[in-house]
């Protein structure tokens, strides 16, 4: 007969939650679906270099017909030839500025109706509002943000008749970042304009998915490309004290967990270890398509919030570290 410890161990460690799994198996929302890219449209911004560039070729080499936008001609037709070269598919480039909304909607159109948009394009400038110029503030969100309105308002019409056309399941991919989900020294701007994201995809996904249109917001750490470069020439110290200690990921390897979650049609994509911690921590109200990642954030909660307070008493206190040594250095 078994003992009562072994029954209580046997509740506690598979039979609760087993049948909380079947509980939020029920609850989760949108419902679980694939997203193919085979013999679809896939349209991505940033499409030139970067990450963007890595899923244009991923999103060719799994069958998709590929449209890639990104302001400089030079350097789109550099991609599609690099596109060609690894995979054999001719891509179709489209020179615009996602700041300006008519630009976007011609090169839309010219395009094609969409079934997979991945808006990936966005700047970065660190530095602290005090001395940071409203115009850089202003640039970071009028392309971080209002750019990829103008992408969604842009392709949205069509994507709609081609999703009911086709019956296939679509797609909106965002692409924001790590500093979307959690602020840090020296990135006001760029956090404002990447946690806006977050609040157009959760709207947005109340509004298309009756259309069969699933959205997915891609959080990436930072990425070896060209704008990282730059960035680190702007970081300022405190900022990489705080935020710069780990390593970059390469741009193969963000493009391949993007494209991954877009196909699982999964609200939240994380990129990295780091990163899913993070997404349990700030699940909040998203939608969840996985009742395996809603059962991590249900039970990862309490500890991710214990955690996330030890994260902020280390940054405060190298914030007031930093300060103190300046401060001696300016006696």
């Amino acid at each position: 007969m078994a003992s009562p410890y072994f029954l209580f161990l046997l509740l506690l460690i598979v039979i609760i939650p087993l049948f909380l799994l079947a509980v939020l198996s029920f609850l989760i929302r949108p419902r679980p679906t694939k997203v193919p890219l085979k013999g679809r449209h896939v349209l991505i911004t940033g499409g030139s270099s970067g990450i963007g560039l890595a899923l244009a070729r991923l999103s060719a080499g799994a069958g998709a017909r590929v449209s890639i936008v990104a302001r400089g001609r030079a350097r789109l037709d550099e991609a599609v030839e690099s596109i060609r070269l690894a995979t054999g598919v001719e891509a179709a480039a489209f020179s615009a500025d996602v700041r300006d909304y008519e630009a976007v909607r011609k090169a839309v159109e010219e395009a094609g109706p969409v079934d997979v948009l991945i808006c990936n394009h966005g700047v970065f400038t660190p530095q602290e509002l005090e001395v940071q110029e409203l115009e850089e503030v202003r640039f970071m969100v009028e392309v971080n943000l209002m750019g990829t309105f103008h992408l969604i308002k842009a392709a949205l019409p069509a994507m709609k008749r081609r999703a009911k056309e086709t019956g296939l399941p679509a797609s909106i991919a965002i692409m924001s970042s790590q500093a979307g989900q959690v602020g840090v020294y020296g990135y006001t701007a760029y956090s404002a304009s990447k946690f806006a994201l977050r609040g157009l995809g959760e709207a947005l996904q109340h509004e298309v998915i009756a259309d069969n249109i699933h959205v997915s917001l891609i959080f990436p750490a930072d990425t070896e490309t060209p704008g990282l470069a730059e960035e680190q020439k702007r970081r300022p110290e405190l900022t990489s004290i705080i935020a710069g200690s780990s390593g970059a990921m390469k741009a193969d390897d963000v493009a391949a967990k993007a494209l991954n979650g877009i196909q699982s049609a999964r609200f939240m994509v994380p990129c990295n270890f780091e990163g899913t911690m993070l997404a349990i921590a700030t699940a909040g109200l998203s939608p969840q398509t996985s009742s395996l990642a809603a059962l991590a954030e249900v039970f990862g909660a309490g500890f991710m919030r214990f955690l996330g307070l030890c994260f902020q008493w280390n940054w405060f206190a190298a914030i007031e570290k930093y300060t103190k040594k300046q401060e001696r250095g300016n006696m």
